[in-house]
């Protein structure tokens, strides 16, 4: 199954490693040291030019979304 994360872009459920909320993780050095090193080695993918808020981790690549970190939580539930 497919979960979408905004903007015409969907991910295999099983690929998800984890969904997180910008705002809340975004304080913490690891996240920031993830996210510059995923940055640094082109391993980012903006699904929208809009505000982010929440990025998914999927393999190889991380999705930053303008979709909330529960709703993209919910739409993988849904589909369960």
């Amino acid at each position: 199954m497919y979960v979408s994360l905004g903007s015409d872009v969907s991910v295999l459920k099983s690929d998800i490693i984890g969904v997180f909320d910008i705002e809340k993780v975004s304080v913490e050095k690891s996240v920031n040291d993830f996210l510059g090193y995923c940055q640094r080695n082109n391993k980012i993918y903006y699904v929208s030019l809009e505000m982010p808020k929440s990025f998914v981790v999927c393999g190889d690549l991380v999705y930053i979304t303008n979709v909330s970190a529960d709703t993209v939580k919910k739409r993988a539930m849904r589909q369960s």
